[in-house]
């Protein structure tokens, strides 16, 4: 009876030390994110979003705004003397010593491939002379892209309770960036030869189609990604903020996004809309439902003008009842 028991026990125990044994991630089984979305970068439509406006820290995804600022100011082959303020910052550094002497487009690598906390200092007081006058950039520069819910008080996303986003003004930060065709050859760069830097960033080794875009990560802010990737002609970014898997909750939410969502070209500039020329083509993200309820509509003025190119009306398209893109006709 002894010997049956203890097999039993020992059966049992078997049985609770293999349940025990954790399944494998996927990304189908992947923890939400406190707030993420997806957006489509040309359209600026949100396919996905759960607590898009939540104020939140953002860590190191704060370094979109500080390179794409630079990007758009600063000459890349400018040669910036590092400061003493700049060498020994704290976190994720590439080790910058005062007097060395970096290009503009060295300094945006190491900002964005090794996260370097010191390069962002260094940009910032190149670009503005100060860290609170580079804030004061940064934050302009959010309100002119519509990211009007974020407030920036430093270039690289320490801890600071002044200094905070939202996933939607992120996507839309970084949906800019992402038609910069410069901060794309930065973020999408896997190893940058000259200084011997490897990407962070697991997506773009990991995600087919991947292109960009930042990690980051404090204890206050936690896990913290923005991605990029282009698949079918659509270019996709996607946030998730304090995400504690946040590559397979990346994957899971782009997957999703290109499962259900296709870009369809509703007006090509090579073809007549009712007999009239347009200048634009224009593509949208739909599902295939959302087929069937787009609309164009085209509004001739009157009486019609006679000469090859003069302005005839407007074409519209809505989506159900929305409008989504509107154009000038012109006379073939």
């Amino acid at each position: 009876m002894r010997k049956l028991l203890r097999f039993l026990w020992l059966a049992a125990l078997a049985a609770g030390l293999i349940s025990c044994i954790p399944a494998p991630v996927t990304a189908s089984a992947a923890t939400a994110s406190m707030a993420e979305c997806v957006l489509e970068v040309s359209s600026r439509r949100f396919l996905s979003e759960r607590n898009a406006d939540t104020f939140l820290p953002m860590a190191s995804t704060t370094k979109v705004l500080t390179a794409i600022l630079i990007i758009d100011d600063c000459n890349p082959d400018d040669v910036v003397v590092i400061p003493k303020a700049a060498e020994g910052v704290e976190g994720s550094s590439v080790y910058l010593k005062a007097g060395d002497e970096y290009t503009v487009s060295e300094l945006l690598y190491g900002l964005m491939l090794r996260s370097g906390n010191d390069c962002a200092e260094a940009l910032a007081l190149y670009h503005s002379g100060s860290i609170e006058a580079f804030a004061q950039a940064m934050n302009e520069k959010a309100a002119a892209l519509g990211a009007e819910n974020s407030h920036f008080v430093n270039p690289h996303g320490l801890p600071d309770k002044r200094h905070y986003t939202t996933a939607r003004d992120l996507a839309l930060i970084s949906s800019y960036a992402m038609e910069n065709a410069f901060f794309r050859e930065i973020v999408s760069c896997k190893y940058y030869e000259p200084r011997h830097w490897e990407n962070k960033n697991k997506m773009l080794r990991e995600y087919e189609g991947a292109n960009g875009v930042k990690t980051g990560f404090t204890l206050n802010a936690g896990r913290c990604l923005v991605t990029a990737a282009e698949r079918g002609g659509m270019q996709l970014v996607c946030v998730v903020l304090n995400s504690p898997q946040m590559y397979e909750r990346t994957t899971q939410l782009l997957d999703e996004a290109y499962r259900d969502y296709e870009m369809v070209r509703l007006c090509d500039k090579t073809q007549s809309v009712d007999g009239f020329r347009v200048l634009s083509d224009f593509s949208y993200p739909l599902t295939a439902a959302e087929r069937e309820e787009v609309r164009i509509v085209t509004e001739p003025v009157s009486p019609l003008p006679e000469t090859s190119g003069e302005f005839a009306g407007q074409m519209k398209i809505f989506l159900a009842n929305d409008l989504i893109f509107s154009q000038n006709l012109y006379i073939m």
